[in-house]
């Protein structure tokens, strides 16, 4: 029986047979991202932890899979010549982008707490931006009236099957590199790349784990899987793990019910330290988010001891603010004077 037959998830949810297709669809169209791992890492993890480095996809994130599945499925009769969402950076990079490829203008609404380093990214791929009080709320507010004033193709940037679709094609290709893998853990705000990434090993590898993490700050979706029903945040939680902080869409919190094996939370000190010992066992700095799923790693909460675990890394869009030992002098010239 085919995987999507085996997990049925209705007319209007994405299926295992819509993430092989978005693979087929965008993969040519992705930037190729190494699975890595290190031994000294999987020591201090006690389990065998190979790494997506979907921070080196276009973009710097995992998000353009999902934003370019969506355009590439606008339907045939629209008119619109822009596209438009909410954002806290990484999407709205990733949809202007994508827009950009294909012709078309971008609209984003991002909140005024937004880093600056993707505010700036956001702008340098093209798209007109407009900033809005911080929350989910006051995003969507601004984005519906400035849609209002000015027609444009939505694409949300988690609870939409095209993009769901879309983010699960990093876990697949990670399966396909590792299919030993017993558990596949990643980062959790809207949810649209936990919820494809379920989908994906459901369908390829269906005894394997699927785990969210999340920042204790920002929990909502692990409130919503304990308690079986959609817990929103408030305003904009003080994490630093500024791309979690949206609450968990509709269609991905139905696929996290179905789907899901567990969610775990991590400190604000276990992401600080998560993105250290990633930038010393792997000479890669990754952004708060990312490191949420690692610090879940190294404190224990991904699968038993000995196991083969997979992580999605999904960006490396940092403010290097955030990095208090890099802020010394930018240039050689600063350093002698």
């Amino acid at each position: 029986m085919p995987a999507s037959a085996a997990f049925p998830v209705g007319d209007d949810l994405p299926d295992f047979d819509a993430v092989v297709a978005a693979l087929g669809r965008i993969g040519p169209h992705l930037a190729t991202t190494p699975v890595v791992r290190s031994p000294a890492f999987d020591a201090a993890c006690g389990r065998r932890v190979y790494l997506k480095c979907e921070n080196l996809q276009h973009g710097g994130a995992f998000k353009f899979r999902g934003a370019l599945n969506a355009l590439l499925q606008r339907p045939a009769a629209e008119r619109v010549s822009a596209v438009a969402t909410h954002s806290s950076g990484n999407h709205g990079t990733a949809l202007a982008l994508a827009a950009r490829a294909l012709g078309l203008r971008c609209q984003v609404v991002m909140p005024e707490d937004a880093s600056r380093t993707k505010l700036q990214a956001v702008r340098d791929a093209g798209a007109e931006v407009r900033l809005c009080a911080p929350g989910l709320a006051a995003r969507e507010a601004a984005l519906a009236r400035w849609l209002e004033e000015s027609p444009a193709h939505l694409v949300h940037p988690f609870d939409d099957a095209r993009v769901i679709a879309g983010q699960g094609t990093a876990a697949l290709e990670l399966l396909c590199e590792v299919p030993a893998l017993e558990v596949v853990a990643v980062p959790v705000g809207g949810g649209g790349l936990l919820a494809g990434t379920a989908l994906a090993v459901r369908g390829a590898q269906p005894g394997c784990q699927v785990i969210g993490a999340e920042p204790a700050l920002a929990d909502d979706a692990f409130r919503s899987f304990q308690k079986g029903r959609r817990e929103a945040l408030s305003g904009s939680p003080a994490t630093l793990a500024d791309g979690l902080r949206g609450s968990i869409g509709a269609r991905n919190f139905t696929l996290m019910l179905r789907l899901v094996d567990a969610m775990v939370t991590v400190s604000e000190p276990q992401i600080v330290a998560a993105m250290r010992l990633t930038l010393q066992h792997f000479r890669m700095l990754i952004e708060p988010s990312s490191a949420v799923a690692v610090a879940a790693a190294l404190q224990g909460s991904l699968g038993a001891p000995g196991q083969h675990v997979g992580i999605v890394v999904s960006g490396g869009n940092l403010d290097l603010l955030q990095c208090p030992f890099l802020a010394g002098p930018s240039s050689a010239a600063e350093a002698r004077a």
